[in-house]
């Protein structure tokens, strides 16, 4: 295990700054989720780590020792930090077992390290199969495993579920996390997929423009986010123009206690932030409950969402989750009540609105 940290990483492709200060720090034995739409700086910053790429400016520490700067980089083979990339890479004439023991020392083989990260990953009995024999999913657990198995101070995942469906996406996914915890490894996870930033990490940077704008645990960028931008990106986001009103936000859906921990909110229009499971159906006639129009909806099985029109075209989101009644059906008019408190956000003149992007 090793502290990864990042100091005023700066990197540029001619005109293009792809990285434009970042500071980051991952805590040993951490997982940390860096998560960005396309052209954000990820892969850059994933680049620079692994010693692929040398920054502009700024410097990369593990475990304390200087590995990266403008002047000065550690080759990638001296860094020991492994990298588990889109694709598993494995060498198709090796064997499973060869794969993951191809990068370690002769007593760590005679030692068995290489079954004991396969068992790790969830193939023990797959040693002697073929690259060529595997799934897409089990492809990828060898590359993890081959990663894992010289126990290297850093982990580096390159948005390694990318290839794979859905439902093997979410099973490998907690499968790797595991497989990370139980070998103590620092670990850096580079994804564009919210859920799977949230799902796992212990903590979730996410990038704009190749700064880090925020970061955190998972539930602080969920229900804390820094700005309308954030809580876009970060999950669902209904948003409702509204005034405050002393405590009390006035909104399409009534008046709403708000929460605002940054300062004090600067005169004018304002928006406040939702998420779809805040609203929920009310019996008719429902006191403090607002009417609506059900124009879409989207089952899932496990709960369904609701596009719905209020009375004077507001338009907005809300999850359901009675798995006992099925959902309203498109037209139908329901009543609905807010739970919980909303996060006011200034809203003009705002350089980050919701609709940014």
């Amino acid at each position: 295990m090793a502290e990864l940290r990042i100091t005023d990483v700066r990197k540029a492709y001619g005109r293009v700054q792809a990285l434009a200060g970042v500071n980051l720090t991952v805590r040993s034995g951490a997982l940390m989720a860096v998560l960005g739409p396309s052209g954000s700086g990820k892969t850059t910053l994933l680049r620079c780590i692994a010693g692929f790429e040398t920054p502009d400016e700024g410097e990369i520490r593990v475990d304390g020792h200087r590995v990266a700067t403008a002047d000065t980089s550690v080759p990638p083979e001296r860094r020991r930090i492994a990298v588990v990339p889109q694709e598993g890479a494995l060498f198709p004439h090796l064997s499973v077992l060869g794969n993951v023991a191809y990068g370690l020392d002769r007593a760590a083989r005679r030692a068995g390290r290489a079954a004991a990260v396969l068992d790790l990953v969830g193939l023990s009995g797959f040693q002697d199969r073929m690259p060529h024999d595997l799934s897409g999913g089990q492809q990828q657990r060898v590359a993890v495993a081959r990663a894992l198995a010289p126990r290297p101070p850093v982990v580096l995942l390159d948005e390694p579920f990318n290839a794979l469906d859905a439902a093997l996406r979410a099973e490998l996914r907690q499968d790797v996390w595991q497989a990370l915890r139980a070998d103590g490894a620092t670990a850096v996870l580079v994804t564009h997929d919210q859920a799977e930033a949230l799902s796992m990490a212990d903590e979730v940077a996410v990038m704009r423009d190749g700064r880090i704008v925020q970061s955190g645990p998972p539930e602080l960028l969920y229900h804390v986010p820094a700005s309308p931008w954030v809580a876009s990106f970060v999950g669902d986001a209904v948003w409702l123009p509204a005034v405050l009103d002393g405590g009390r936000a006035r909104t399409p859906l009534g008046a709403l206690p708000v929460v605002h921990s940054e300062g004090a909110l600067p005169p004018g229009p304002l928006c406040v932030l939702l998420r779809p499971e805040q609203i929920t159906l009310a019996p008719p006639g429902a006191a403090g409950a607002v009417a609506a129009t059900v124009v879409r909806r989207d089952f899932y099985g496990h709960d369904a969402v609701l596009a719905l029109r209020l009375a004077d075209g507001t338009s907005m989101a809300a999850r359901i989750f009675d798995p006992t009644a099925a959902p309203p059906a498109v037209g139908d008019e329901v009543t609905l009540r807010v739970h919980g408190t909303a996060r006011p956000y200034p809203l003009g003149g705002h350089s980050d609105s919701p609709r940014d992007d």
